[in-house]
């Protein structure tokens, strides 16, 4: 069975945004702390195999030297190919992780965005949380974005 945490009053909420913003103020946080977990055992080539490594064009991404395939930090995890700002991917997981029962449509409240993007990105982390689709990245990010927001 799944860890459900505990039910949240509005301002409660608002109180743990704050802290989470403080914790990672902008795209570069997330982006650092993202790559840090998903090559933390190393870099592996997906196309080759190769384990040899040089900075990418983009921020945070590896260039294999071998066959020369750059893949990002969000490549292949829950924030790949999303659309809307890091910061705010990393907001939306952090609500739907901590945060039970929260409705898209307070989540939009709360985050000043769209509730059909709240909506999108909340169904992709709550199929990452229950299994439906397997990510490791986002397994061990949750539980280093938890230990960051709460020390705070």
């Amino acid at each position: 069975m799944p860890f459900k945490p505990p039910k949240k009053k509005t301002w409660q909420i608002a109180g743990r945004l704050s802290h989470f913003k403080h914790a990672f103020p902008d795209d570069e946080a997330c982006l650092s702390l993202l790559s840090e977990h998903k090559w933390k055992t190393g870099f592996v080539c997906l196309k080759c195999g190769g384990t040899n490594y040089c900075r990418g064009k983009s921020p945070m991404s590896r260039r294999c030297t071998k066959c020369k395939t750059e893949e990002s930090a969000t490549a292949h995890t829950v924030f790949h190919r999303c659309k809307i700002p890091l910061v705010k991917a990393f907001e939306i997981a952090f609500l739907v992780c901590n945060v039970t029962d929260i409705s898209s449509y307070e989540m939009s409240r709360q985050l000043d965005m769209r509730h059909m993007t709240c909506y999108n990105f909340q169904k992709k982390v709550q199929a990452c949380m229950n299994g439906e689709k397997r990510d490791p990245v986002f397994e061990s990010l949750q539980t280093e974005v938890n230990k960051r927001v709460n020390k705070l």
